[in-house]
């Protein structure tokens, strides 16, 4: 028996994505230039699509590697974004992720990126970036730099549970 679709103008299945925003001793930003859909030739931060069974902070580390070849060690999640663009469905948890090697530190574009670069936060406006990511670089900064608490932390090292931070 031969069904017919009805209609072919089917929803993407939702993707989980992740992102590492690094900036390193000078206040640069680690961005890429993405060479595929979605969002082709624009910048972004390195990152990309969980595989099934890894952890998302595993993921994270995996991608910034593969991208950039550059090592990080992942912190907490600083924003979780959702896009459907260009036929796609993500739902990308953004991590801050920090350099392993500050003195070994120059990225080579690799994998599915154009370009791989460090660049100062007041140029930012000048390269054409994927939705909303400015705004998440900049506050992602400030936490960085010490000015507030921000994020969801793995709690126990486990890299399954996020929480918010203790206040006192």
């Amino acid at each position: 028996m031969i069904m017919q679709v009805k209609n072919m103008n089917l929803s993407p299945v939702p993707a989980i994505g992740v992102g590492g925003i690094v900036f390193n001793n000078q206040d640069q930003v680690l961005i890429i230039r993405r060479n595929q859909p979605p969002a082709m030739g624009l910048w972004s931060i390195p990152g990309g699509k969980l595989e099934a069974g890894e952890a998302l902070a595993d993921a994270c580390k995996r991608e910034i590697k593969e991208e950039t070849g550059l090592d990080t060690e992942i912190k907490n999640i600083i924003a979780v974004v959702e896009r459907r663009i260009e036929g796609f469905h993500y739902v990308i948890i953004d991590y801050l992720a920090l350099l392993v090697d500050q003195e070994y530190s120059v990225p080579i574009a690799q994998s599915d990126v154009i370009e791989a670069k460090w660049v100062n936060l007041e140029q930012l406006s000048d390269y054409e970036l994927v939705e909303g990511l400015e705004k998440i670089i900049i506050r992602t900064f400030s936490f960085y730099r010490g000015d507030y608490l921000a994020g969801l932390y793995d709690f126990d090292a486990a890299n399954t549970d996020y929480i918010l931070p203790e206040f006192r």
